[in-house]
């Protein structure tokens, strides 16, 4: 499995450290061409209109929003959810506009209202996930094919799923719990890309 990071701006090397520790392979990708062959890609947190800046300049937006369309799996983290929401306020912004889902950005206050919370996530386990919240954008709304996987104890959504998109409003890669990027990989295990797409003998096909 060759899971990328975009690595234009922001927290990227965290993620690939955390990946790392899982013993998985992880590639920054900055350009275009390194979008191909990897299996899943990890938008991580930073500023999302300079990151989206940066995506225009390296010409690499339009092409990833080809390979999502394709089946590529997407791990979106604090800012990297509002660039992959359709909707976006605070003010709006262009994005990938690739998720069903309504981002207010910088909704829980500036770098010094950063803190710490335990969030249940059901599908990771009973035990609360560590969240890191910093400057950190609320999942306001989201469509009826979305997933709530976790939410603040006022009800706040702060990490969604649409089937090959998780979109998590924290930071899980400034965690030592590793959850999260399992959880991940295991998207991508089931979208299996087409490089690794698994060719069934003819003799086990059932016949009409």
């Amino acid at each position: 499995m060759r899971i990328g990071v975009l690595a234009l701006q922001g927290g990227f090397i965290e993620h690939i450290s955390m990946l790392a520790k899982l013993g998985v392979k992880a590639t920054p990708v900055y350009k275009t061409d390194e979008l191909e062959g990897i299996d899943g890609l990890i938008i991580p947190g930073g500023e999302s209109t300079t990151m989206l800046n940066l995506m225009h300049n390296f010409g690499i937006l339009e092409p990833l929003k080809e390979k999502v369309h394709s089946g590529l799996p997407i791990m979106a983290t604090c800012a990297g959810i509002v660039l992959l929401a359709k909707e976006v306020s605070n003010p709006g912004m262009e994005t990938l506009s690739l998720m069903d889902i309504a981002v207010k950005r910088n909704a829980f206050g500036r770098q010094v209202d950063s803190f710490e919370a335990s969030v249940d996530i059901p599908v990771l386990g009973k035990e609360p996930f560590p969240a890191i919240f910093i400057r950190a954008p609320l999942i306001e709304s989201v469509s009826p094919d979305i997933e709530i996987l976790g939410r603040l104890a006022d009800g706040k959504f702060v990490a969604v799923r649409q089937e090959r998109l998780l979109a998590i409003s924290f930071h899980p890669e400034l965690a030592q719990d590793t959850r999260l990027h399992r959880y991940f990989l295991d998207i991508v295990a089931d979208y299996p890309s087409e490089e690794k797409v698994i060719i069934v003998p003819e003799a086990a096909i059932p016949a009409d």
